[in-house]
């Protein structure tokens, strides 16, 4: 299959990656709808989720433990996306995509679509944006827009928006034996159940966490009708009536928070034949 093995050519060409969030992952708005409201898939797919966080609390402790490989680790995580996540083994994951040790995961169907790209590393992993290069590939290929990415223990969503670069938003993080509490870890990960892509509800996820995030209010800030209300009202406190590309310059660097700005596009640095966004991607 074309694409399987090597880098697509044509993503070898391309800048690959620009990470957008590789911070800690933002906090989930919460979703759930009162009770008698919610869809049965739903509230069966969150009880399932509730489930496996409380199973699997003690064999992940284990791999941890124990510095376990990404062969045990994957063991584990299999059964967690099937018997927590609801997938089908040989249904919906495909191992069509793992080659030469660059991706060691699962590619995900929906009704027959390749829909997402799981990453699975070894259960001590620190996990990063570093660790998707070979999926975010396979993902341009595919026309995929969502990478899961982990160890067993740590689960994260990163939303894959294409481009030149290709642009990796964390969109979601949950640490199964982390200090929140079960239902918390639950609810999360329930955005990556078979039936939540299948409905979509990632999807929406997604779209509050850009529509809220500081890139997007810090553009609507400094965009030309906004500017030019915030210099009338300034005009009509002080009476001085400001430049808007000056004012704009000083809301940028004196007002606004510097991960609120978009940032300019970046030439690719290219290690081993694989552009990445940046160098930094690639330590630790």
């Amino acid at each position: 299959m074309e694409g399987v093995g090597t880098l697509p050519e044509t993503v070898m060409a391309a800048d690959v990656v620009e990470v957008a969030a590789a911070g800690p992952g933002p906090a989930i708005p919460s979703a759930k709808r009162a009770a008698g409201r919610m869809p049965k898939w739903e509230a069966d797919a969150r009880d399932r989720a509730r489930s496996a966080v409380r199973r699997s609390a003690r064999p992940l402790a284990g791999l941890s433990a124990r510095d376990a490989d990404e062969d045990d680790t994957r063991l584990l995580v299999t059964d967690l996306l099937c018997d927590g996540l609801g997938y089908g083994k040989d249904d919906d994951l495909t191992t069509e995509y793992q080659a030469r040790g660059e991706f060691a995961g699962y590619g995900v169907r929906i009704a027959r679509r390749l829909v997402a790209l799981i990453e699975i590393k070894r259960a001590a992993t620190r996990l990063g944006a570093k660790h998707l290069r070979p999926a975010a590939a396979h993902a341009v290929s595919e026309g995929v827009e969502w990478l899961i990415l982990t160890n067993g223990q740590v689960w994260q969503a990163w939303h894959l928006t294409p481009g030149l670069p290709v642009t990796l938003d964390l969109v979601l993080e949950v640490d199964l034996l982390g200090e929140h509490a079960p239902g918390h870890k639950a609810d999360t990960l329930f955005h990556l159940s078979k039936e939540a892509l299948q409905h979509r509800v990632i999807d929406d996820l997604w779209r509050v966490k850009a529509a809220t995030s500081a890139t997007s209010i810090g553009t609507a800030i400094t965009s030309g009708p906004v500017i030019d209300q915030i210099r009338k009202q300034l005009r009509r406190q002080t009476g001085h009536n400001m430049d808007p590309a000056e004012l704009s310059e000083l809301i940028r660097s004196a007002v606004l928070r510097p991960d609120a700005m978009c940032r300019p596009r970046r030439p690719a640095t290219v290690v081993c034949g694989i552009p990445v966004g940046r160098v930094e991607d690639l330590v630790g």
